[in-house]
């Protein structure tokens, strides 16, 4: 799924981990990494920023997706768990490839819509 969703943003050699946790330790994370102590649903850590940035350009970073959420969430929206992974990856790869949608409406706007290009074609 991965692989298909970096094909299709042209990023054809590009390498990412992925990491699947439970909500104990997303909290963690994500208290440790962003200062929120609560859960959420998926974290990317871009090794494109930072001191080490330029090491190899095809490796984007890493995923970290809670599959206790990421259940949830399927739960609320009526649709199964691996259809809700799947959106929670391509969320995380479009952030490691310079999408963020916390930087206002446009851009979430921009992110939204890619998200549902990357899911039409991995799905």
């Amino acid at each position: 799924m991965a692989r298909k969703a970096l094909q299709a943003l042209g990023l054809i050699n590009a390498e990412l981990s992925i990491l699947i946790v439970n909500d104990s330790r997303m909290r963690g994370l994500n208290l440790m990494y962003r200062g929120k102590d609560r859960t959420t649903d998926v974290l990317a850590f871009s090794i494109k920023e930072g001191k080490y940035s330029d090491i190899n350009p095809d490796i984007l970073g890493d995923i970290v997706i809670s599959a206790n959420t990421a259940k949830m969430q399927a739960g609320e929206k009526g649709h199964g768990l691996y259809d809700e992974i799947a959106l929670l990856l391509i969320h995380g790869i479009l952030h490691l490839t310079g999408y963020d949608h916390e930087r206002g409406k446009k851009e979430e706007l921009r992110m939204r819509k890619k998200e549902r290009e990357l899911l039409k074609a991995v799905l």
